[in-house]
């Protein structure tokens, strides 16, 4: 165990119910913006091409994945991490476990904990327990599990600190698993507002993310205008993803902090924009591995963030 877990006692559920529960003193975060110093993925060595989204159905029956580029785009992807200073964790590989690579699926980091996801898909379900092993060698504690129906981690999205949105499309987050984690947030003082998104769009960070204080990405075009003038009556700054774009995975990026992000190479709208105000943006040509259904954001789950 990493000696500045030590004080940080493993657990299945750490929650107390009806809120107060205390913060981790090193693990998690405030917001999906502060300066990223370690982060979990999942490793392609057993990456399979299988119809997980409308998208990789796609792909599937046009233009299937070339496992091989697929894994040397995901190397890439871990060195763009190790060239900011981000510590690299990942899962152990599994061969019964081909869409491990998306770590953002199948567990939710908080400032209280991990969440342990209920998969929609049952050939993936394995990949909550192996998620619950990865937690207890790295020494994190499990905030709670997701019980009352699935819900996955594409849909818990931090909009800033104290504010998630969690997205609910019906196929792969049920209403009812959404509710259940809005929930515990709002025990916890939390603001919360669910997002009802059509199932074509997975999840909420298809749409959805955000990239630095007060700045979001969205895709204007398939986003409920009421979500967006909520996110501006926060005070939010949009950059527009344009729909193409959005739907090969465009909007689905990694903010690092301190105005560096990892994005696709082939959203170029974004890239410019961003670079336009300052951004150093490590653009990662991800068009083989994202053909399997996600992106930069649905392979990243940030373990720790520092103010």
């Amino acid at each position: 165990m990493n000696v500045q877990t030590a004080t940080e006692a493993f657990s299945l559920r750490r929650r107390r119910a009806g809120g107060g529960t205390p913060a981790l003193t090193w693990w998690g975060f405030r917001n999906e913006t502060d300066r990223l110093t370690d982060v979990l993925l999942g490793s392609p060595a057993h990456l399979r091409h299988l119809a997980t989204s409308s998208l990789s159905r796609r792909h599937l029956r046009e233009n299937p994945c070339n496992i091989q580029v697929a894994q040397a785009q995901h190397a890439e992807l871990v060195a763009a991490y190790e060239h900011f200073g981000v510590k690299v964790h990942l899962h152990e590989p599994s061969p019964e476990l081909p869409m491990q690579v998306y770590a953002r699926d199948s567990s939710v980091m908080t400032p209280y904990g991990a969440i342990i996801t209920a998969m929609a898909q049952w050939w993936r379900r394995g990949e909550n327990y192996a998620a619950i092993r990865t937690y207890e060698r790295l020494g994190i504690p499990i905030y709670d599990m997701v019980t009352a129906g699935t819900f996955e981690g594409g849909d818990f999205n931090v909009i800033e600190e104290g504010c998630v949105l969690i997205g609910c499309g019906g196929a792969r987050t049920q209403e009812e698993g959404a509710r259940q984690v809005a929930a515990w947030f709002e025990a916890e003082g939390w603001e919360v507002r669910l997002a009802f998104i059509d199932e074509y769009y997975v999840h909420i960070d298809l749409m959805v993310v955000p990239i630095a204080p007060k700045l979001t990405a969205v895709c204007l075009a398939c986003t409920e205008p009421a979500l967006v003038d909520w996110l501006k009556g926060k005070g939010h700054e949009i950059i527009d993803v344009p729909f193409q774009d959005t739907m090969a995975l465009g909007c689905n990026f990694m903010s690092l902090g301190a105005d560096r992000v990892i994005a696709p190479a082939s959203s170029q709208a974004l890239i410019g924009q961003l670079r336009a105000r300052g951004f150093e943006v490590a653009a990662i040509d991800m068009s083989e591995i994202s053909k399997t259904g996600g992106g930069i954001h649905c392979m990243a789950q940030a373990l720790r963030r520092a103010p």
